[in-house]
C-alpha cells in the first residue's frame, strides 16, 4: 500500500498558474529524498499528501484509501517545517496529545506515545519539558508525534532546517531505522540532506519532475572530475542544467 497522486492540479489562486499541473507520482518503499529549490512545489505536494489541501483536480490515494478521509490521516502523517514546543508538556505529553487529537483514547495515547519516543531514541528525555529540548530533539518528537497512532506513511518537510551537521546525522539514522516499517518522503532544498542510505531521490522543480529513482541513479548524474564530498551536488546541479532550469 503506497501513496499515490494522479493527476493531481493545485494552485492556491485560481487565477493564478497552478502550482502542480496535471501532476501523477507514487511514493516507494523506504526513504525518499525530494530534492528541489525553494517555490519547487515541494511543501505544496506533502501538503496534498497529508489532505492538509485538496487538489482541484486529480486524487490522492492510499491504496484503496482516498484522501481527505479519517482513515486516510490515520495512515499518513506530516510533519511540517515549523514544530513549537508546548511549554508547560513533557516530550510524552506532547506525543500523547498528538494522538489523542488523531482519535485515540487517553489511555492509547499514553501507552503509544512511548513506543513512538523509542523508536525515534528519545525516552530518556520522556519527561523532559518540550521546551527545554535541542532543536534537533524537538524535530524527533516531532517524527514521534506523527507516528504515535501508527501511520504508514511520513511526510517531512524540511526537517532538518537550522540543525548543526550532527544533528543531521542524527536525524538521518533515525529516519533510516524507520524505513523498514514506514514509507518515508523527507523533502528538502539543501543537498546535504541527501544521504547515500537513502533508497530513492525524487527531483522537483517548477511542478514537474526532473528525476526519479533509485540513490544510485541520481549519483549517476554526477559530472566526471567533481570533487570528493560534492557528488550530490553535483548531480542535482547537472539535472537542472540538463532541463535548462538551473
Amino acid at each position: 500500500m503506497t501513496l499515490e497522486f494522479a493527476s493531481c492540479t493545485f494552485g492556491y489562486r485560481r487565477r493564478r498558474e497552478p502550482v502542480l499541473k496535471d501532476f501523477s507520482y507514487r511514493l516507494p518503499p523506504g526513504l525518499t529524498v525530494l530534492l528541489g529549490p525553494n517555490g519547487a512545489g515541494k511543501s505544496t505536494l506533502l501538503r496534498l499528501g497529508a489532505s492538509v489541501a485538496r487538489p482541484r483536480s486529480g486524487t490522492v490515494r492510499l491504496g484503496d484509501i482516498r484522501g481527505g478521509t479519517a482513515d486516510f490521516r490515520r495512515h499518513v502523517a506530516w510533519m511540517p517545517q515549523d514544530i513549537a514546543p508546548m511549554p508547560t508538556l513533557t516530550a510524552r505529553e506532547y506525543v500523547a496529545y498528538v494522538g489523542w487529537l488523531k482519535g485515540m483514547s487517553r489511555a492509547d495515547a499514553w501507552h503509544h506515545a512511548r513506543r513512538a519516543l523509542a523508536r525515534v531514541d528519545m525516552v530518556k528525555k520522556a519527561s523532559a519539558k518540550s521546551s527545554e529540548l535541542s532543536g534537533g530533539q524537538l524535530r524527533r518528537v516531532g517524527v514521534a508525534a506523527a507516528l504515535v497512532h501508527e501511520a504508514r506513511v511520513l511526510l517531512l518537510d524540511e526537517p532538518t532546517a537550522g540543525m548543526d551537521p550532527h544533528q543531521r546525522r542524527v536525524f538521518r539514522d533515525v529516519l533510516t531505522g524507520l524505513s523498514d516499517e514506514v514509507r518515508v518522503l523527507l523533502s528538502t532544498h539543501d543537498v546535504q540532506d541527501l544521504a547515500e542510505e537513502a533508497d530513492h531521490v525524487t527531483v522537483l522543480h517548477g511542478g514537474r519532475i526532473l528525476h526519479d529513482g533509485r540513490t544510485e541513479t541520481f549519483f549517476a548524474h554526477t559530472p566526471a572530475g567533481t570533487l570528493q564530498g560534492r557528488a550530490a551536488e553535483g548531480a542535482y546541479t547537472a539535472l537542472l542544467q540538463r532541463h535548462d532550469v538551473a
